[in-house]
């Protein structure tokens, strides 16, 4: 059983590792790119000069270097508006050892060739030669947090993929949880296998005895957590072109032709993780929805439509709350609850539509565009006869993932630390922040009365995260976002533009995770006065 402290430690060992899938190809990629060399403790360099300076494309350097202020390397200063970069003292002393990164930053490069949940053999080669130096502790010191911090995310970019990869494929079923293994049990390469095994014992998670292999109790502690790992896993697509991202086209994870699988994002991995990770959330909706469906019925939606809706098991899921849980739930013949299931995929709506038809729940299913509530309204009304406002809509980690339209910031001052891009280009929060507040106000007719019931992921300031190492996601959120065109702001930001579209968080309804100023997720009920 793991005391209180084992669990603080190993849960701070997670978020490094996620900080490791993170940093290790941002710094190696900034090291090769010259940029480390021209950055210095004395004075600050503003990012267009430094992007003119290497022919980098603004946008995504501004995001890079952002990540190392995330880890207390670099400060930042004018966020919000022309952002400048030196490096701090960690900082001089971290980015010598930049070129340690090398190793796994090939590794993430050779398994973008191979099938990317098995263990291929030429790439899984490479993964033992790096491990080895790693074991050796590649003559840093554990004892000194510079090193230790650089050591976590070597460790962080190996053990990843590979807990995820394992997870995926069923390594953690209660059987081998609870038993004692070999190999062969698992893999047809025992051999291979076993030097993976090997590592995770050399890190304290099996014991070894003989041939068969034991989860210990951090053992179990980490595979139990595996799908924590699975979205920043899933970005990797994304983290192997940096060199293009930074230094060359800015386009690169878009030309893709069209109807073929996205290029920055292993979805199938990211939608597992993200199942894993937001339980915790969707309880809370869970308290919500029962609330808002056990009002008297003529203060209640006609339904719900789900924009995003993925599989279909999110609305699936609402359904089954409602009917077992709710005044609603009994009162179905007379009053039928109206389902909505909307997405931009159209292989997603037909995964849903087969979903909901095997659960035996009516639905429609439909296309619709985050951005364009609008045409999503003038479907339902001329096809369904149903009307937008009537329902309570409801989404999951998407607005900030809504395509960019230019937007002039007309003279608002930004508030959010956060960097953005688009396709290369460098936005500034002031011009992030209006167009959320055009967003909501687009969708602001349809959600008043009901509401938009939303959970959102959020970005906290660069220095607040370089002073809780080990304490949240945010360097690895930031990375994955800012490199992949999306826009996530702080919550407190979040909560002032929706307000000046006229939309108010309720407050009964409002939480977040962390319960502190590290909340980087929150879920809140908009609605008109």
């Amino acid at each position: 059983m793991l005391s209180k402290e084992e669990k603080s430690l190993y849960r701070s060992e997670l978020f490094r590792h996620l900080d490791g899938i993170a940093v290790a190809p941002t710094g190696y990629t900034l090291h090769r790119g010259g940029v480390m060399d021209v950055l210095d403790g004395n004075g600050f360099q503003a990012i267009d000069a430094l992007a003119q300076e290497f022919q980098a494309n603004e946008g995504y350097l501004n995001v890079a270097l952002r990540i190392l202020a995330s880890q207390g390397w670099i400060e930042m200063r004018n966020a919000t508006t022309l952002p400048e970069y030196r490096l701090t003292e960690k900082g001089q002393r971290a980015s010598t050892h930049f070129p340690l990164y090398e190793g796994v930053m090939q590794v993430m490069e050779m398994s973008e060739h191979y099938h990317p949940r098995k263990f291929e053999p030429e790439p899984f080669d490479h993964w033992i030669q790096v491990t080895q130096p790693f074991i050796e502790g590649h003559g840093l010191d554990p004892s000194d947090e510079i090193h230790a911090q650089i050591l976590k995310h070597i460790e962080g970019v190996l053990v990843g993929p590979s807990v995820v990869a394992l997870g995926m494929g069923g390594m953690f079923h209660k059987y081998f949880m609870e038993t004692s293994f070999r190999p062969e049990e698992f893999h047809k390469d025992p051999e291979r296998f076993g030097r993976l095994l090997d590592f995770f014992t050399h890190l304290g998670w099996f014991r070894k005895k003989n041939d068969t292999y034991s989860f210990t109790d951090k053992g179990l502690f980490f595979a139990k957590r595996a799908s924590a790992y699975g979205v920043t896993v899933s970005y990797i697509p994304t983290f192997r072109k940096l060199p293009e991202l930074l230094f060359g086209d800015p386009k690169v994870l878009w030309n893709v032709p069209e109807g073929a699988p996205e290029a920055h994002v292993d979805r199938e991995m990211n939608v597992w993780g993200s199942g894993g990770a937001h339980s915790t959330y969707f309880k809370k909706v869970d308290e919500i929805v029962i609330d808002l469906f056990n009002r008297p019925i003529e203060e209640q939606p006609k339904g719900i439509v789900d924009m995003g809706c993925g599989n279909g098991a999110y609305l699936e899921h609402l359904f089954t709350v409602i009917d077992q849980h709710t005044l609603r739930g009994t009162l179905l013949d007379e009053h039928p609850l109206f389902l909505v299931g909307a997405d931009y995929n159209a292989a997603a709506l037909k995964v849903t539509r087969a979903n909901l038809i095997a659960a035996d729940i009516w639905a429609k299913v439909i296309f619709g565009d985050i951005g364009r509530p609008d045409l999503l309204a003038q479907d339902l009304e001329e096809n369904y006869s149903i009307a937008l406002a009537d329902l309570l809509n409801v989404r999951t980690f998407l607005d900030h993932n809504r395509i960019w339209t230019d937007t002039e910031p007309r003279g608002r001052e930004g508030t959010s630390t956060g960097a953005y891009a688009f396709r290369g280009k460098r936005l500034t929060s002031s011009e992030v922040e209006e167009n959320l507040k055009r967003h909501l106000e687009e969708w602001r007719p349809y959600v008043q009365r009901f509401g938009l019931l939303i959970i959102e992921l959020h970005t906290i300031a660069p220095q607040l995260t370089a002073s809780h190492l080990g304490r949240t996601a945010a360097t690895a959120y930031d990375a994955t976002h800012g490199y992949s065109d999306q826009y996530i702001v702080e919550v407190d930001v979040f909560h002032r533009i929706a307000e000046e579209a006229g939309l108010y968080p309720d407050m009964h309804h409002f939480s977040r995770f962390p319960d502190s100023e590290l909340a980087t997720v929150s879920i809140n009920l908009l609605r008109g006065k």
